[in-house]
């Protein structure tokens, strides 16, 4: 008698460790493995910046090397089927010079802080133009037809002319003349990965 007691408590013994281990999920079970990573790519967007500079607007702030700007307007540039934006920051840091972001996707997304020069009678009339020492190379001439966001300084639509050079390490030197009027120059450097952080305004 006591022997089949034993055998049927040991039977239910058996049952419950069972439906318990049953009712453990795989992630949980000892030794089962991690769920793989997903592959991603390391240049994507979302690691060029904290926010997402595809976005900027008039009322928004961009904290740059430090320095904290707001966006006082936006240009939105088309040439056939390509877009671009620049964006004018509030400079009263930089002794009254503008101070201008402009974003693009070619294909990578690209985010270059440019800042307005004086080049006296310098004209993009060549190849390569030697500024401060610095030889460019003649890249891109174009005409876009841009519309105006906030306060910007060339009205609210019209076309522009613009013409960029590039030197090596990232820096660019670049001309747009709008209406047909004066070239203004400036010169831009890539903005590194994690140094631009952007706050939206509203």
């Amino acid at each position: 008698m006591i022997a089949v007691l034993l055998a049927l408590i040991l039977c239910a013994l058996i049952v419950i460790i069972v439906l318990m281990l049953r009712r453990r999920s795989p992630a949980s079970a000892p030794g089962s493995a991690a769920p793989a990573p997903v592959p991603r790519d390391p240049f994507a967007a979302e690691d060029q910046v904290a926010g997402d500079p595809r976005t900027l607007k008039a009322g928004d702030m961009v904290e740059y090397l430090g320095v904290r700007y707001f966006v006082r307007g936006s240009l939105r540039l088309r040439e056939g089927g390509f877009t671009w934006s620049e964006h004018l920051l509030d400079a009263d840091t930089i002794e009254g010079a503008k101070v201008w972001i402009s974003v693009e996707e070619d294909p990578d997304l690209e985010v270059v802080w440019w800042t307005e020069q004086e080049v006296g009678d310098l004209v993009p009339d060549r190849k390569t133009l030697v500024l401060d020492g610095v030889e460019y190379r003649r890249d891109e001439h174009g005409t876009a037809d841009y519309t105006g966001e906030g306060t910007t300084g060339v009205g609210d639509k019209g076309r522009v002319e613009y013409v960029d050079y590039e030197a090596p390490g990232g820096r660019y030197l670049s001309f747009e003349r709008f209406g047909g009027g004066a070239w203004e120059a400036g010169t831009g450097e890539r903005v590194p990965t994690g140094t631009l952080t952007i706050y939206p305004g509203s």
